[in-house]
Order: C-alpha cells, then sequence, then structure tokens
C-alpha cells in the first residue's frame, strides 16, 4: 500500500496512491484511518513529503562499492546524525543552495519510517516495527562540517532532505537498489546488500540507544557515485518499487520550476 500527503487547492490531505488515483483518507496512518470516499487523480493534486517525520536519524558512510569491499565485523559504534525536520521538503520541490558556496551534494536514500514505539528491539523482531519505506535525499553541504567531525551544520540547511513520493507498506527492503540520475544520466545504483551496517542491525541498535516512534525516519545510507552540484541541476532519486523522488537544485534567493 502507497500512503501520500498531497495538496489540492489550499487543503493538504492524506490518501493511498492506487494508479494513478489517490483516494483520500482520514485519521492517523500509524493508528487508525479510514477512506473518505473522495477520490483524485495524482496528475490534479501537488505531492508532499509523505509524512512529517517526528525525528530524522541518519547513518553515514554506509555502503561500499562492491561485495568484496565488505567488513568481516561491523562497526562498534556506526556513524549516526540527526538531521531538522524542518529541512523536510517533497517531490518537485526546490533544494535551496545556502548563501556563499556555489555547490551541495545529493545522497539518495532508502528511508524507513517506523510505525510503533520501539525499546531494545532484537534483530530478529525489528521489522515488526517498520510501518514502511520511502526515498530519501540526505542533501549535504561538506563545506560545513566542522574540521573536528561534526556533521550537524552541513546536513541541517532548510530543504536538505527531500522525502517521497510515498510510503511503501509493501516492500522486501532487502531486494531493493537505490539509484539517482542526475540531469538524467545515471550516478548510482546499489543494491542494499551492499549495506555494511545492514538495516535490520541498524535499526535494532538505534532503539538500544533511544527510544524510537511513530513518523521517525531512518537514512539507511547513500550508495557510491554521490557528488556535487550545482544550481539548475535536476536529481532523481529512485527505488522502482516505491517510485522517483525528483528535485531541482537552486541558488539562494532563486525559485526555479521543477520541468
Amino acid at each position: 500500500m502507497k500512503f501520500a500527503r498531497f495538496q489540492i487547492g489550499n487543503e493538504e490531505s492524506a490518501g493511498v496512491l492506487d494508479g494513478s488515483s489517490i483516494k483520500q483518507i482520514t485519521g492517523d496512518i500509524f493508528s487508525g484511518w479510514e477512506y473518505t470516499g473522495n477520490i483524485y487523480e495524482a496528475a490534479e493534486v501537488k505531492l508532499l513529503a509523505p509524512l512529517e517525520p517526528n525525528q530524522i536519524i541518519g547513518i553515514g558512510a554506509n555502503f561500499v562499492s562492491t561485495p568484496d569491499d565488505l567488513p568481516d565485523a561491523l562497526p562498534e559504534i556506526p556513524v549516526f546524525f540527526f538531521k531538522p525536520t524542518s529541512s523536510v521538503i517533497g517531490p518537485d520541490e526546490n533544494i535551496v543552495i545556502p548563501e556563499n558556496i556555489d555547490s551541495v551534494k545529493f545522497e539518495s536514500e532508502l528511508a524507513v519510517v517506523i510505525g510503533k514505539e520501539a525499546k531494545n528491539v532484537s534483530e530478529e523482531d525489528i521489522l515488526e516495527y517498520v510501518f514502511g519505506y520511502t526515498v530519501g535525499n540526505d542533501v549535504t553541504a561538506p563545506q560545513y562540517f566542522h574540521e573536528a567531525g561534526h556533521w550537524t551544520v552541513g546536513k541541517s540547511f532548510d530543504t536538505f532532505t527531500p522525502l517521497g513520493p510515498v510510503i511503501e507498506t509493501e516492500l522486501d527492503p532487502f531486494n531493493i537498489s537505490v539509484e539517482a540520475r542526475l540531469n538524467g544520466k545515471d550516478k548510482q545504483n546499489s543494491p542494499t546488500s551492499l549495506m555494511i551496517v545492514p538495516i535490520r542491525e541498524m535499526i535494532s541498535y538505534l532503539t538500544r540507544v533511544m527510544t524510537l516512534k511513530p513518523g521517525d525516519v531512518i537514512l539507511t545510507g547513500s550508495p557510491a557515485g554521490a557528488e556535487m552540484v550545482g544550481a539548475g541541476d535536476v536529481i532523481e532519486c529512485e527505488i522502482k518499487e516505491i517510485g522517483t523522488l525528483k528535485n531541482k537544485f537552486a541558488a539562494v534567493g532563486k525559485r526555479v520550476e521543477v520541468k
């Protein structure tokens, strides 16, 4: 099932994408919802980020290029970081390059959406706490990384976390590929089997540190091939089983339409 948020006129709503139609729903997707009976064509609405996250957690440097590069043992303490919820945008919105720099980095990723409260959950049981999956773009300005290794500022600018186009609840996250196209040219395409810290271990580890709650989003890492881009570039992050998340880069103070 593909859950979406959308805007029609001046109103925001939620629905289930069924082919080219969106069936409007009401209620909380995590705790209880129902159809309203209203149906819209997807082409006549504006898709928004498929949820307003409770919090966003990313993992750094989590893909290798080939199976031979996978380590024999998992890192004792994986590199995690937080991104502000104010950085979230949806499909076809502009990613704004901050002042004083002329380029940022795209990072196409599988994003996990937590569906129920999770604390100290085993790897074997952890997927029972996952609501679904969406596509994320962990946009980064490495120029703002602190010399001591802090990443927060470089990950936190407004518009730096595009999500979408939908949350897919029926997905096998172990048999998909994370892809990206820059101005129509392939840049990233890696199976999730190339993750250094696999999804089960990643989320279970987090539950031993913190309590995960419904609406938390976990960005699971970006494959090799991400690169710096500038104003006017168009990035398409794709996981075929979920959809394509398309955004355009714009300089501060400039608005450009996605075409």
